[in-house]
């Protein structure tokens, strides 16, 4: 992965955060920012994941790539959520 993929990464991750949260129903117990911390990590192995099955370069958008990134962070955002609902009960 190039400096620029790392950036890109970064970059969407902010968005696959926050729309890994809207994925999940409910309301979630996790703060703005580790939203942003999971989104951040959701695209960066999201964007590991594509280049090994060999989608994240393809002429268009990515979008298995994008869905992949998604629902890592929705899982990440879940199971944080879950982690702390578990520590404050």
């Amino acid at each position: 992965m190039e400096i620029s993929g790392i950036i890109s990464a970064l970059l969407i991750g902010l968005v696959v955060g926050a729309l890994g949260r809207l994925a999940l129903p409910g309301r979630q117990r996790v703060g703005l920012l580790w939203t942003i911390a999971v989104g951040i990590v959701a695209a960066l192995v999201g964007s590991v994941i594509a280049a090994a099955l060999g989608v994240a370069d393809t002429g268009g958008v990515d979008w298995i790539q994008w869905l992949i990134q998604i629902a890592l962070a929705a899982v990440g955002v879940a199971a944080l959520d879950r982690s702390r609902s578990r520590t404050r009960a």
